[in-house]
């Protein structure tokens, strides 16, 4: 008879405004899916007990992961703990992980893997990307870094097109059209604002990230896998400039503006406020309980310009360098994770746009549908451990364009701080 150790903290109900694909902790301090810390869980170190595989999440996933962990535990004959950490997942896993007391399992997001690699905190799974094949070609990329592939990616996520239909009935099929409609309906009285997107005071690079896609801006250059290249920086470039003229002529026409923040963006709209919100699906249960009248879209692309590709993020299950039981974290990894079974479990339960294509196939909610369809456009959010530099002064600068400052000559002074930040 096996022991089944259980170290269960209750799911949280309320997602907060926070970071790209639940709770993707990166360095951006304006990303969007930190949760709120759950008083049951703990942010300090807990004890692996005698379980034989540990695995570490967060306590909005601990219901579906712990399924999952159960199902496997009971096929193999083994004990399992899911343990969830309120707060700092990523460093607390890598200071544990070098003590030699973590977990063998790490559950988060494909934007950590940079910087785990960089600490030796996780190992490369015996999978190649090419055996993922069933799932979001965007996911696998996400999980794969420097031709090894570190994440079996179970949910994505990123940003998407709210619009207030009450106001604006029709879909629009350019930026142009969406801000166009928005601003009729600002002149006419129904709204404050035509478009919401988060600035603040010091700049949201995150929420930004489609005007530069679209005007053809790119962070860094990537090679033919879709690899990211931290020696080139694509911010004071052609692009990031008429990236950055076009943010100046938003703000001049008092379409962005630095009022409009992740603490009321959100808010604003739910009271019929704004034509249209750029946010993720993190704002979904707020302006559904709201009554508002809405419709989702992926971010369209400005007229005559590039598509508009947003951070993707993806949630992925990762092992640990040096877990206790590396065997038995490479086998749930790459099998009783890597299923459909498992990854329907996950959907049901974690309620992510799923990754595997053929769990997108059955989706049934036309929302997660179109958040997975937005993910797929997107663009994984750099891993890299350079990625660090570029959020600070990338969204300083946004917020100084915003302010009045000059755009080109902005753009460019971020570049160079970016690129003497990360030694190029």
């Amino acid at each position: 008879m096996r022991k089944l150790t259980r170290t269960l903290f209750p799911a949280l109900l309320v997602v907060a405004l926070a970071a790209g694909c639940g709770g993707n902790g990166t360095t951006d301090p304006t990303s969007p899916d930190a949760a709120p810390a759950d008083p049951e869980a703990t942010d300090t170190v807990p004890d692996r007990g005698d379980a034989d595989l540990v695995i570490w999440t967060d306590a909005l996933k601990i219901t579906a992961v712990q399924e999952v962990a159960d199902t496997f535990a009971d096929s193999q004959g083994i004990s399992v703990a899911v343990q969830a950490i309120a707060a700092d997942l990523q460093p607390n896993f890598v200071t544990a992980n070098a003590a030699g007391n973590g977990p063998d399992v790490v559950v988060g997001a494909h934007d950590w893997i940079g910087n785990l690699v960089q600490n030796g905190a996780i190992d490369p799974l015996q999978l190649t990307p090419d055996q993922l094949e069933g799932y979001s070609e965007k996911a696998v990329q996400a999980t794969t870094y420097d031709y090894q592939l570190y994440g079996v990616p179970y949910g994505i996520e990123a940003l998407a097109l709210y619009r207030n239909s009450g106001v604006i009935a029709e879909e629009p099929a350019t930026l142009d059209e969406a801000i166009a409609a928005g601003q009729d309906a600002v002149d006419a009285g129904e709204v404050d604002s035509a478009l919401n997107l988060p600035v603040g005071e010091l700049g949201d690079a995150y929420h930004m990230q489609p005007i530069l896609t679209s005007m053809g801006g790119y962070l860094f250059g990537q090679d033919n896998d879709g690899s990211y290249r931290a020696d080139d920086v694509g911010i004071g470039e052609p692009g990031s400039v008429a990236a950055a003229e076009k943010i100046s002529e938003l703000a001049e026409a008092g379409v962005l503006r630095s009022s409009i923040s992740n603490d009321n963006s959100i808010a604003l709209f739910t009271e019929g406020k704004a034509a249209f919100l750029i946010s993720g699906p993190w704002a979904l249960g707020d302006i559904e309980e709201s009554g508002l009248d809405y419709a989702i879209q992926p971010i369209p692309g400005f007229g005559g310009q590039e598509p508009a590709a947003p951070f993707m993020g993806a949630q992925a299950f990762m092992v640990a360098s040096n877990g206790q039981n590396k065997a038995f974290a490479q086998e749930f990894v790459t099998n009783g994770v890597n299923n459909e079974a498992a990854m329907q479990t996950l959907f049901d339960l974690a309620h992510l746009p799923p990754s595997m294509l053929s769990v997108q196939d059955g989706l049934e909610d036309e929302n997660t549908a179109l958040f997975a369809e937005a993910a797929n456009q997107g663009e994984p959010m750099p891993a890299i451990p350079e990625m660090s530099a570029v959020w600070e002064p990338l969204g300083k600068a946004y917020a100084a364009i915003v302010g009045g400052a000059d755009p080109a000559e902005t753009i460019r002074s971020a570049g160079d701080q970016i690129r003497s930040s990360i030694g190029e």
